[in-house]
C-alpha cells in the first residue's frame, strides 16, 4: 500500500469516526488521494463517481423502495399484523413473536430495515408496553428483527451485492427466503424463552377457529403474494429482477385502489420520500465506487489474494477470518458502504477458494446484518432508541442473548452450504 492511499484511508476513517454522513468521509478519503496524485487526471474522479450509479441494475433500488413506500400507504402494514397476531397469539410473548413475524413478512414487502424499524417502533413498541414488556427488550425485539428484512426478498442489500459481484439477483432472492426464515424461527424461540422466564403472557388462551383464521388471512393474502410474484416471475423469465421492482410498484398502486386507503397526496408523499431515500443510497454507492477504483489501482485486491492464498490454506479459516473482519468493520461503517468497498476485494478471493457464490453472497450480507445492530455505530440501535427513547447501554446489555444467537446463526450460515444454496439448487 503507497503512502498516498494510506493517508487517504486515514483521513476517511477519521472523519466516519467523527460522525461525518459516509458519502462526503468516503469522498473525502478519495480525494485526498487524487490531490496528492497530480499525475493522475482529476476528471477520473467525476468519472467513477458517475460510472459507479449507472449499472442497469441499481435501478432496481429506486423501484423497490418506492414499493415499499407505497405499501405503508394502502393499509397493508395493518392487514399483515392482523394476520401475525391471529398466528402468534398463542405463544408466550405474544406481541413479541408478532413483531418479529411481522418484520419477516413486511421485509418482502419494503426491502429497508431502517425503514422496518422505525416503523414498529412507533406501532408496536408502545402496545407492547402496554402489556407489561420492558421497554428495553420492546426495543431490542423491534430492532433485531428488523434485521431480517435485507435478508428476505427483495432487500436492497442483495440487490447491491448482486450488481457489484455480478452474481445473480434472482438467485440471491431466493437465497434469501431460506435465511431468513432461519432467522425468524431461531429468534421466536429465543423471545419464546425469554418471555417465559420473565412472565411475558400470550396474546389469548384460546384455540384459532378456522373461521377467525381466515378472516385474518384474506386481507392479508394479496401483499402475501408479492415476494412469489416477484421470485416467480424472474424465475420463469417473466421479467428480469430490475423489472420486478416496476411490478411491485404497479402492484402496490393496484393494492392502494382495491383498499381504497391510497390518495393522491400519499402517492405524492411517496414519491417524495423515494427519491430522498434513493439518493442517499446511490450517493454511498457513487462516493465508495471512486474509493474502489483507488483500490484497483494500487492493486489491493490482487495483493490481498495472493497474501490470502499463501498464507491461510483451509478455506473454512478463510471464511472465519472474513467473518471475524466483517463483525469489526460493521460495528464501525455502514453496511452499503462497506460491501461497495470490500465485496470487489473478498469475492474474487472466496471464488479462488471454490466458495459457492451465493453461499459467500448470503453470508456476507447475514455479517453486514448484525453490522446495523452492533454498537457502537449500529443504524438500527440508534433508529430504535431514538423513537423509543431507549437508553443505548441499556439496550446493548438487553441484546446480548440476540448477540449470541445471530453469531450461532452465522456460524450455521458458514458451516453448512446447504442453508444457502439449497433452494437455489431445486429452483434452478
Amino acid at each position: 500500500m503507497s503512502d498516498v492511499l494510506l493517508l487517504a484511508s486515514i483521513v476517511m476513517l477519521a472523519l466516519l469516526f467523527m460522525k461525518v454522513p459516509v458519502y462526503i468521509s468516503v469522498l473525502g478519503g478519495s480525494m485526498v488521494y487524487f490531490l496528492l496524485n497530480p499525475e493522475i487526471n482529476s476528471v477520473v474522479f467525476a468519472q467513477q463517481a458517475i460510472v459507479g450509479t449507472e449499472k442497469i441494475s441499481l435501478l432496481a433500488i429506486p423501484f423497490f423502495v418506492c414499493a415499499g413506500i407505497f405499501m405503508n400507504y394502502t393499509g397493508v402494514t395493518k392487514r399483515i399484523m392482523d394476520f401475525c397476531e391471529v398466528v402468534t397469539g398463542r405463544l408466550p410473548g405474544g406481541l413479541a413473536q408478532v413483531n418479529v413475524l411481522l418484520s419477516t413478512v413486511m421485509g418482502g414487502l419494503s426491502g429497508s430495515n431502517i425503514a422496518d424499524a422505525a416503523m414498529q417502533s412507533k406501532m408496536l413498541v408502545p402496545e407492547m408496553k402496554k402489556k407489561g414488556f420492558s421497554l428495553e427488550f420492546s426495543s431490542v425485539v423491534t430492532a433485531a428483527s428488523s434485521m431480517i428484512t435485507p435478508l428476505i426478498p427483495p432487500g436492497i442489500a442483495m440487490i447491491l451485492y448482486g450488481s457489484i459481484a455480478n452474481v445473480s439477483i434472482g438467485k440471491l432472492f431466493v437465497s434469501g427466503v431460506s435465511i431468513g426464515l432461519l432467522l425468524c424461527i431461531t429468534m421466536m424461540l429465543l423471545v419464546g424463552i425469554v418471555s417465559v422466564k420473565r412472565g411475558y403472557g400470550t396474546l389469548r388462551k384460546e384455540k384459532v377457529t378456522s373461521k377467525k383464521f381466515w378472516a385474518a388471512f384474506k386481507p392479508a393474502v394479496l401483499p402475501l403474494l408479492l415476494p412469489i410474484i416477484i421470485i416467480g416471475g424472474i424465475r420463469i423469465g417473466m421479467f428480469t429482477a430490475t423489472e420486478a421492482g416496476a411490478v411491485a410498484i404497479i402492484y402496490a398502486l393496484i393494492l392502494g385502489l382495491i383498499y381504497r386507503e391510497m390518495k393522491i397526496k400519499d402517492i405524492l408523499a411517496g414519491l417524495k420520500e423515494t427519491v430522498t431515500t434513493t439518493s442517499s443510497i446511490m450517493l454511498i454507492v457513487s462516493a465508495a465506487s471512486v474509493f474502489s477504483w483507488i483500490l484497483t489501482k494500487e492493486r489491493i485486491p490482487q495483493m490481498l489474494t495472493e497474501w490470502m492464498l499463501t498464507t491461510i490454506e483451509s478455506k473454512f479459516m478463510f471464511l472465519i477470518v472474513v467473518n471475524i473482519f466483517l463483525l469489526i468493520v460493521g460495528m464501525f461503517i455502514e453496511g452499503n458502504a462497506s460491501m461497495i468497498i470490500l465485496v470487489p476485494l473478498l469475492a474474487p478471493i472466496a471464488k479462488s477458494y471454490g466458495i459457492n457464490e451465493i453461499h459467500f453472497a448470503m453470508m456476507y450480507i447475514f455479517n453486514n446484518a448484525i453490522g446495523a445492530l452492533s454498537p457502537p455505530m449500529g443504524t438500527l440501535m440508534f433508529v430504535t432508541c431514538s423513537i423509543t427513547k431507549c437508553k443505548t447501554a441499556a439496550f446493548i446489555r438487553e441484546a446480548v442473548p440476540f448477540y449470541i444467537l445471530l453469531v450461532v446463526n452465522l456460524l450455521l450460515i458458514t458451516w453448512f452450504e446447504p442453508f444457502t444454496t439449497l433452494l437455489v439448487n431445486i429452483l434452478y
